[in-house]
């Protein structure tokens, strides 16, 4: 049978991809280290949701503990592995910032090296849509350059997409990244603006809405991000044989790596999508208007025609869809 590594297993993108696997009758391995980020106990529960299926094993583990990460994969043989643990969140990396070299880095390099040794078929990975940093040009394109991060979240996704393009030229290791545009549905990071918005809204309490709520995002439902992933990881990557050094191409090369933008190409505005929460829940939201985040972009918009084109990616559900299965799940998830 094929089985997937999928790190961060007991995360939000991480446990729905995992699920949609084991649909397929496709055996996981699941990694995750169930830090406190965020709720251990939704974690958790994430997971229980797993481990009642047949073909499911859960691996408790740090990315950054080597000896832990050689024996993964000295005990397993992956057919693909799709790693999507990292220490996520623009602003905690403000605060935080040696979390994310151990994570993000430390941690990425635990597992290129794991897929080199143990010659992994594919490895996909999840980079992010801050990567585009202050660049302005709309769509975000993966054939431009993302040299200016402004955050260093973003700037140790910027440093996976390097490290996984010296494996693939190295060792020919196929990797393929792909850079999230914010993700949201049902079993949630409590972190995101979604879940902070209608726990706030529901209780009564104000919600703090930044850059005056003129924010767009490019907000990307949870069944079409696993959707993409999995089309992804089963196209492996290959070398791209028009590259050229003199014009470099970002988002490939000679050797078997890619770069997809995987997002949902319509752009919200922040106000607009408080008010479709607002009409979910059935209560107006007491809105505190607040300034931009040191750290944040005013706006997202992915061009996502590549990974149409590879993998025959586009997005089915609504912003309005999305939004009223993901209140339905909180009110149901909470008591509410």
């Amino acid at each position: 049978m094929t089985t997937y590594l999928v790190t961060g297993a007991a995360g939000f993108i991480g446990s729905s991809l995992s699920r949609l696997l084991l649909d397929k009758s496709i055996q996981v391995v699941g990694l995750d280290n169930l830090n406190d980020y965020y709720s251990v106990q939704l974690k958790k529960d994430r997971l229980a949701r797993l481990q009642q299926r047949d073909g499911f094993r859960f691996v408790q583990a740090d990315l950054a503990d080597r000896p832990a990460m050689t024996r993964l994969f000295e005990e397993h043989r992956f057919d693909r592995v799709v790693h999507l643990a990292a220490q996520a969140g623009v602003r905690y990396s403000l605060t935080h910032p040696h979390a994310y070299t151990e994570s993000n880095i430390e941690g990425f390099l635990n597992i290129l090296e794991g897929c080199r040794h143990s010659q992994v078929p594919h490895l996909t990975y999840a980079s992010s849509s801050s990567v585009y940093g202050a660049n302005t040009e709309m769509p975000f394109s993966v054939h431009h350059n993302v040299d200016h991060p402004v955050s260093l979240y973003a700037a140790t996704k910027k440093a996976n997409e390097l490290m996984a393009h010296t494996y693939s030229h190295l060792y020919g290791l196929p990797t393929t990244g792909l850079r999230f545009f914010t993700v949201y549905g049902p079993w949630g990071r409590p972190d995101m603006a979604l879940f902070l918005f209608t726990k706030a809204i529901l209780a009564g309490q104000p919600i703090d809405v930044f850059n005056r709520g003129e924010m767009r995002r490019d907000f990307t439902y949870i069944d079409d991000i696993v959707q993409g992933v999995f089309r992804t990881a089963e196209q492996i990557a290959e070398p791209n044989e028009q590259w050229s050094g003199a014009s470099p191409d970002p988002a490939s090369s000679k050797a078997p790596y890619r770069i997809y933008n995987i997002g949902n190409n319509q752009p919200v505005q922040l106000n607009h999508f408080i008010d479709v929460i607002e009409k979910a829940i059935g209560k107006p939201a007491k809105r505190n208007l607040m300034p931009m985040q040191p750290g944040d972009v005013p706006a997202t918009y992915a061009d996502i025609d590549s990974l149409e084109a590879a993998v025959g990616f586009r997005p089915q559900t609504s912003i309005e869809e999305g939004i009223e299965r993901f209140v339905q799940w909180y009110r149901e998830y909470y008591g509410v």
